[in-house]
């Protein structure tokens, strides 16, 4: 492996987010190729470090807190030098270009913002909007490159750090992998699905104000008073007994669901008759790329940011004002009615592939595309 191209990759894993998902696929994919990966680690938390394929160098910078990373990192840049540092999130990416500057090394840094930060501060106070925005004016003027995962986050990064848009390069999430489609056909259990009489609605996301689910609730109960139908939420989180008062004072509680966390939720979303996004803001919502490569029909709120370029102004699925409950409940109604095929909604989200995603990322951090497996002699 010593001739092999090198790549440093910086995240923080706290969890089963994701963002941890994506940069395991990203590690993945650029594994196959015959990268050699050193995958540094402020925080070593959540199921996914479990997942490493063979043949990444993990470095673990021992510390818990991205602020008290930048002097280990600068000692890990100074010794290894790499030619390129990925980086995962806002914070992280603010220490790598501190530890760089103490470092003094010309290791070029690109950071990954998967967050539409305005939609998520809004309604903040001054002061939390400040402290969170002027950081990154302050710092990312100092970076190589940032990478959105959407058009949307691009263009909010702009506005937010005062960058030219030139430095801000969008690539797709690596989302569709072979191991999601493997998983999306495991049979699952649940005695609502598969019943045509009464199909099933489902959402998916932590139980939080982001995701906004009083509304999809509120949108069920309309769609429920017009045919039969059904309502699964996976995840979990602090809204659970509020969602549950909310569907019994609708009175919808024996038609819908809270199951909490699945550990493969593809196979529920290929089994759904369709899948509803009812998102406050996003950066590029994964959960619904993940039930259009299941083949299901979707219906989302045109939330900042990613949908409508996912759905492709509403070619491939309805989009409906953010907390318009009455819109909500009919374009679910209009989409059960009529649903697109199954191959028309894969192929709309084709770029979301990881050898696709790995490609634009390649690409835009100078590093060559290295043959896939299945072009090597």
């Amino acid at each position: 492996m010593t001739d092999a191209p090198r790549l440093a990759i910086l995240i923080s894993f706290s969890g089963a987010g994701g963002v941890e998902r994506m940069v395991l696929n990203l590690v993945e994919e650029f594994v196959r190729r015959g990268y050699c990966v050193d995958l540094l680690l402020i925080r070593t938390e959540g199921e996914h470090l479990r997942e490493l394929p063979e043949g990444v160098n993990v470095v673990r910078l021992g510390v818990q807190h991205t602020l008290a990373s930048v002097r280990p990192l600068a000692r890990w840049l100074r010794e290894h030098r790499p030619p390129v540092l990925l980086v995962a999130k806002d914070r992280a990416g603010r220490a790598a270009l501190w530890a760089r500057r103490l470092s003094g090394v010309d290791t070029r840094i690109a950071i990954r913002l998967g967050t539409n930060l305005s939609a998520a501060l809004a309604g903040r106070g001054w002061l939390k909007r400040v402290t969170r925005t002027l950081p990154m004016r302050w710092s990312y003027r100092m970076a190589e490159r940032v990478i959105a995962v959407s058009r949307g986050v691009a263009e909010d990064t702009a506005r937010v750090t005062g960058l030219p848009p030139e430095r801000i390069s969008v690539a797709h999430n690596p989302v569709i992998t072979p191991r999601l489609l493997a998983l999306a056909c495991e049979p699952v259990e649940h005695p609502w699905l598969g019943e045509p009489e009464a199909p099933v609605i489902l959402g998916a996301g932590r139980l939080t104000r982001q995701k906004d689910f009083p509304t999809l609730i509120r949108a069920f109960a309309q769609a429920r008073a017009a045919r039969p139908c059904r309502l699964i939420i996976l995840g979990d989180g602090g809204q659970r007994n509020e969602l549950l008062a909310l569907a019994a004072e609708l009175g919808v509680a024996g038609d819908l669901d809270l199951p909490g966390f699945a550990a493969n939720p593809y196979a529920w979303m290929r089994a759904a008759d369709l899948f509803v996004l009812s998102s406050r803001w996003e950066g590029s919502p994964n959960v619904l790329t993940e039930a259009m490569a299941c083949g299901t029909p979707v219906v989302s709120t045109d939330c900042p940011s990613g949908p409508r370029e996912t759905l492709q102004d509403g070619r491939f699925g309805p989009l409906v004002a953010v907390g318009d409950a009455a819109a909500l409940g009919q374009a679910i109604l209009d989409t059960l009615a009529r649903p697109p095929g199954a191959e028309v909604v894969r192929a709309a989200v084709a770029d979301f592939a990881v050898a696709r995603s790995a490609d634009e990322y390649l690409d835009i951090l100078g590093l060559p595309r290295a043959p896939k497996p299945q072009e090597q002699t």
